[in-house]
């Protein structure tokens, strides 16, 4: 598999659709994804291309970043591994050990 995209900077009206036409450009684009808030299914202004190959991928990368989308300048770059998220809670309750209120 190609390296995955980050792109950065999308307008928040961008859709998949138009992440594809983008970089349909540089080479066949297998999945474009805009990532979308769970509560509010509105864009976070990011989202993940994956094209077909390494040459593709970094084609992409080249021309792309940088570049106008929109009216905003998007950030172009190989993506980094997903870390793992750690389950269960975090934080904190109610209780104020010593601090002011």
């Amino acid at each position: 598999m190609a390296k995955r995209i980050y792109v950065g900077g999308l307008s928040y009206s961008a859709t998949d659709q138009d992440l594809e036409r983008l970089f349909s450009d540089s080479g066949t684009v297998t999945s474009a994804n805009v990532v979308n808030d769970r509560d509010t299914g509105q864009s976070k202004g990011f989202g993940f291309v994956e094209m077909s190959t390494d040459a593709e991928s970094d084609a992409a990368i080249q021309s792309l970043n940088g570049t106008l989308m929109q009216g905003r300048t998007l950030v172009v770059n190989e993506a980094k591994p997903r870390e793992e998220r750690r389950s269960g809670g975090g934080g904190g309750g109610g209780y104020n050990r010593g601090g002011r209120y």
